[in-house]
Parts: structure tokens; sequence; C-alpha cells
């Protein structure tokens, strides 16, 4: 079998960590990093070439959490908590076809591919469950885009309405049956191992993993039972953990202990668990975590866009507990810039307490959203650097947009200004997938119509869904804010003064 050489030239490798930007030629053998060294270094004779004058290269960046079925109804309600959207958004994306989710999940590879992110963990959804079908339709749409990912069905034996103690009992009579609906999760359990049994991509750029959508939705056989087919599997674990104050004070009633203590009394926690969030995890919560080796997608966008509150990151990584940094979905953040993610991580650490000692360096939240976020998707040791033996997943930023002139601080300026306009080009595995500023394998304007027509079908079959959940809204809406008003008392050091509210 031939081998197939690339060497890049003239490029300017920045040293986030230094705070510097090197000239360094880097040589590619079969998609991955052989050597870096200087400018003009030997290169076989039959290496392709690519001339990165005027760019600064760093690796890909990686999403630790998104949902590719929110990326057609994007942006959908405004002063919605975290609940009304559980409420709301099902009435929104229902009535996917098998090209609606491939187009779905299509667009956001493409936006994240534009916007220098290179792999992403992606907990998808299908109502009533997820299905074969579904799950190969969106490993599909990464494949056809040239992106890593990692794509876990979400799963749940409960309702909404029934994982939130007192609400159904709320709800009009007429309300209830629909809303009450669940059934023991064996279903989907079954589709997902089928799933995983029959999985035809490259595992090394498009692998699966399970995902129960939220601790409280799910019964403890469930939950016992979706660990275990991860495990056997070999595959992660993937979860959204602590994220309101409601699930938080829900669980206190349900289990009398916190969410993350009745998991890993359960047998649930370890390295292949990555929880969504942890806004409201305790310190005795993150030592759990911490010691069984498992990690945290902090998603500070949609922590904010609901109302969440904000996650102690920096006593995350005082207990040791692995962090990556995820864009959370369409209709949470409203875009999937991973850039703007890493600049939020940073500046919401800050307004945690006035100890400036304590927050976010730029070097902590880019690491985090490349190495720390490669590790929660499994792919640890082989994505998130530029180094000898890591997959070739570069993006080049144009050295000369106006995010670097002048070029000061290369790490400051990547961390704080860049918006992802300067994204040039996109190598994933030593190919390029965006050159230029343009997909090389995908016709953006084809497949932006396409989108369009989607939702336009779909608005139509959603309308009279919608009109109910809308109904009621303000009662589910109240309901959960009177349950966030109530007392929560977390386990934190006395000499930190900071609050996730």
């Amino acid at each position: 079998m031939a081998h197939q050489h690339l060497v890049v030239r003239n490029g300017l490798v920045v040293d986030i960590a230094g705070h510097r930007a090197e000239a360094r030629d880097i040589r590619v053998l079969d998609g991955r990093i052989a050597e870096i060294g200087a400018p003009g270094m030997e290169a076989p004779a039959d290496a392709d070439r690519i001339d990165a004058t005027d760019r600064l290269l760093i690796p890909g960046l990686v999403n630790a959490h998104t949902h590719s079925h929110a990326n057609l109804p994007r942006s959908p309600g405004d002063k919605w908590t975290l609940e009304l959207a559980l409420h709301l958004n099902p009435s929104i994306r229902g009535n996917q076809t098998l090209e609606d989710k491939y187009l779905s999940a299509l667009l956001g590879a493409v936006e994240m591919l534009s916007k220098g992110c290179t792999a992403c963990y992606d907990l998808f959804y299908e109502f009533p469950s997820p299905s074969r079908e579904g799950l190969e339709a969106v490993a599909q749409a990464y494949s056809d885009a040239g992106m890593r990912a990692v794509v876990a069905p979400l799963m749940a034996s409960r309702s909404f309405y029934a994982a939130i103690p007192g609400l159904l009992d709320v709800l009009p009579e007429e309300a209830r049956p629909s809303a009450r609906a669940g059934d023991d999760g064996a279903a989907a359990l079954a589709e997902a191992e089928l799933a995983l049994k029959g999985w035809r991509f490259d595992r090394d750029r498009v692998r699966m993993a399970v995902a129960p959508t939220i601790p409280l939705h799910c019964s403890d056989g469930f939950w016992q039972r979706a660990a275990a087919l991860a495990r056997d599997h070999g595959v992660g674990l993937h979860t959204h953990l602590a994220e309101s104050k409601v699930q938080a004070v829900a669980g206190m009633k349900r289990y009398g202990r916190t969410l993350t203590h009745h998991l890993d009394g359960l047998g649930i926690l370890g390295p292949d668990f990555t929880a969504a969030h942890g806004v409201w995890l305790d310190d005795e919560d993150m030592k759990r975590l911490a010691g069984a080796g498992a990690a945290v997608a902090h998603n500070p966008a949609s922590n904010m866009r609901y109302g969440s509150g904000m996650a102690a990151v920096r006593r995350m990584v005082d207990h040791g507990l692995t962090v990556g940094i995820g864009t959370d979905s369409r209709t949470c953040s409203d875009n999937l810039n991973m850039f703007e993610a890493m600049r939020l991580a940073s500046f919401t650490s800050r307004v945690r307490g006035p100890d400036y000692e304590r927050w976010l360096a730029a070097e902590d939240v880019f690491a985090m959203a490349t190495e720390g976020s490669a590790r929660a998707l499994g792919f640890a040791g082989r994505i998130g650097r530029i180094a000898p033996g890591y997959e070739a997943d570069i993006v080049f930023l144009d050295r000369r947009n106006l995010n670097y002139v002048p070029l000061n601080d290369p790490t400051l300026q990547i961390v704080n200004a860049e918006d992802a306009t300067g994204v040039h080009s996109v190598m994933v595995g030593g190919r390029m997938v965006v050159e230029g500023r343009r997909m090389v394998a995908i016709d953006l304007d084809r497949l932006i119509d396409r989108c369009e027509q989607a939702m336009d079908r779909l608005r139509g079959a959603n309308a009279d869904t919608h009109r109910t959940a809308r109904a009621l809204e303000r009662l589910v809406g109240s309901f959960c804010a009177a349950m966030a008003s109530e007392p929560y008392h977390v386990h934190r050091f006395v000499d930190d003064h900071e609050h996730p509210h």
C-alpha cells in the first residue's frame, strides 16, 4: 500500500502555552502528523504541498456537547428556561424524516467545520425512540462533511412531566395521559444495541456512544442497562447532569441525595462517563466524578441562555476533573461556534468571584476546547494537539484577518478576539475539508435550499402540536420557577465565595 505524504510549508504554529507563534513546517503521513521542523525541512519528493504563508496553525477545536436534531429548528424562543425548552422544543422538532435528520446533522457539521471545529459529541434525539436508520443518517452526514463525531442516541424511560415531582398533578386532566407517556426503555436500548452491532462507519472518524438524556428521566434499572450496554461495546456514556436548579431540587426530592451521588450508587460513573453542564454540582459531586475518571462538558452559552447558572469550572479543575467545552445546540446557544464558547468559558469564570488568581486563563480554556474535549469524546492522545503522532486535524487562521492585526499575543487573540471570521481553511486527517473559506465536498447553496424547504414543511407539520404546548407554557414555567426558588444547599469549601447563581 502506497503511503500518502503531505507537507505544510511556511505556517506559524501557535504555541498556546508559550503565547507565541513560530514558523514551522509539518510533515503528514497517512493522515497523521509525522514530523514538525524548521521551515524548509526535507520532505519526500512525491509529497503534496500546502502553502500556509500568512496562516496561524492551531489544532482543530473539539465540541464536547451538541445536538444535531436541533439544527433545523434553531433559535425557537427567547425567555425560555431549560424546563420550558424541554416542554416546548419537542413540539417544534417533531415529524422529522430521515432526510431531515441527515440535513440537520450536515448543516451542523458544515457550521462547525467552517468555524474551526473538527470533532463533536452529538447527542441525537428521535421520537419516540432511537432508530438504527436515524443514527446512520446522522453518521452519514458527518462522514460526507469530513468531520469526526461521536453520535449518541438520547434515551429515557420517563417523560419530562413525570420526571419533575408534582408537575403531572398541575397539568389539566386532559393533558395528563400523553404527558405521562413512558415505558421501560427496553425498545430504545434494543435499537441502540442493533446500531452498535451493525455500525458500518470508520470508528476512527464517526463512532457511537449511549446517552440516557437526564438522570431524572431514567429509572434506576434503565440507567444500569444503558451503562452495561455502553461498557459491553466499549463506547462512551453521556448525560445532562445537574444542569438546572430545578433538576437539583427535584433530585433531592426523588432520591434524598444529589443526582451525582445517586448515579454513583448505581455504579454508573466511570472513565467513559461525560456529564454535560454540571452547573449545580457540589464539591462532593466533583470528587465523585473525578475519582471515577469522568469528564464534564462545560456549556457556558446555554447555561446563561437558559438562566441555569455558571458552572464552577475552576473548582472542577481543582478536584482533578477533566473538563471539555461544548456549544450545546442551536436551540439554546443559537450557534455552533467553539471560539465563542471558549471566550464565554474564560469570561464567565471571572464573574464568579473577585479572586483573579482563580479565573480561567486563555490557555486553560483552549486546552479544555481541544485536549479536554478530546478526552470526553474518547479520542485522547489522537486529536487536540499539533504534535507528532496526532491526527492532522489543523485549522488555518488568516494572519491578515483583523483579529490578528497587529499580532501581539496569538493565544489571547485566538481565545478573546477570534469569532471564526479568521478561519481560512480546515484539515481533518490530512485532508482539506474547508479551503479558502469554502466547503470542499459540500454544495453549500444546495444545502441551504434543502434546509429551508425542510423547515417550511416542519413548521406546518408541527403547528397544531406547538399551539397546544404554548397553551401550557405559563403553567409549566411558573411551576418550575417555584421549584427553582426552593432552598438548595450544596457542600462547598468555606474559603470560596463562589455561587452557581
